[in-house]
């Protein structure tokens, strides 16, 4: 008896389920998607095998019996389980559910990765989303060691790039921010060489802001200024600006944020008489490794946006 218990179809415990809760053989064989024959001779299978009647026959119906109580309690627990299953694996494979770990620069944070994790979130609000902002070397070893399901990125000379998927994203374009009222704000364009013994503030070196700016000084015939507190902080950056005639350093979409209310507090930016434009960054994620259907369904979302820029 335990053995055949134990060994019980879930298509049985649905039609005992369904029994119960509609009293008529007809209406539970409907909800079931069988004959009405077919389950008479389920139903009689089963009494037979546990050597009891589950049901009693009445004019207005079926009632269950003591032996039946126990029955459709247990199988009633079973097909909610069964159902919660299908409903909470199905949401799993269709990316509405499951986590989502992401990094991405700064500049493909603000512009891409962030719009597509709202719009990611209004649709599945449970799916439970990780960003990190943080350098390309940086994102690029946790991409390695499995901390990401894909970054935003740039890839480094040192990489395997071959072991990663790539999908070209774009060039983020370096801009110079100053307070309100700056000295060279009235000066129009103005060259690298006026701004060269200016007070600074960029990341340090290795950084392809960094680097970026260095080259463009390098095209001009001129070193970097010497005067330069070094920061990737945009907390620090906002500080310095506020108190200091200093030049920041930024990307033009921390510069877009920045500028933007509510917290466009008296910035402004200086002409360059020539753009200064950073390498491109890339969506990237390793070949070898399934992806989520969460993680994938954002990855899609982003080279979407990507796509119509």
């Amino acid at each position: 008896m335990g053995h055949y218990l134990r060994s019980l179809r879930p298509v049985q415990l649905r039609l005992i389920a369904a029994i119960a809760q509609n009293g008529k053989l007809r209406l539970a064989a409907d909800a079931c998607g069988m004959t009405t024959p077919a389950a008479s001779r389920m139903l009689a299978d089963l009494e037979a095998h546990l050597e009891t009647a589950l049901f009693t026959r009445q004019p207005k119906g079926m009632v269950t019996t003591p032996a039946g109580d126990v029955f459709v309690r247990h199988a009633r627990k079973v097909v909610h389980d069964l159902d919660l299953m299908e409903s909470e694996f199905n949401t799993h494979l269709e990316g509405f559910s499951g986590t989502v770990r992401v990094g991405a620069v700064t500049g493909g944070a603000l512009a891409i990765l962030i719009p597509a994790i709202l719009e990611l979130k209004r649709d599945a609000p449970q799916i439970d989303v990780s960003l990190e902002i943080a350098p390309s070397a940086q994102l690029m070893d946790g991409l390695e060691r499995g901390q990401f399901d894909f970054t935003l990125s740039r890839v480094g000379v040192h990489e395997q790039a071959g072991a990663f998927d790539i999908t070209p994203a774009w060039s983020e374009r370096v801009l110079l921010m100053v307070r309100k009222g700056h000295p060279l704000t009235a000066q129009g364009p103005v060259s690298l060489a006026a701004m060269r013994d200016a007070f600074w503030t960029m990341q340090d070196r290795g950084a392809p802001i960094h680097h970026a700016l260095e080259l463009a000084f390098h095209n001009e015939g001129l070193e970097l200024p010497d005067n330069v507190i070094k920061t990737a902080s945009v907390v620090a950056i906002m500080a310095l600006l506020r108190d200091s005639d200093v030049i920041a350093v930024v990307t033009q979409e921390v510069a877009d944020l920045l500028l933007s209310p509510p917290y466009n507090a008296g910035l402004d930016l200086l002409e360059t008489k020539k753009p200064i434009i950073i390498e491109p960054y890339y969506v990237l994620y390793p070949r070898d490794r399934l992806m989520s259907a969460a993680a994938n369904r954002l990855r899609k979302l982003v080279t979407q946006r990507l796509s119509a820029q």
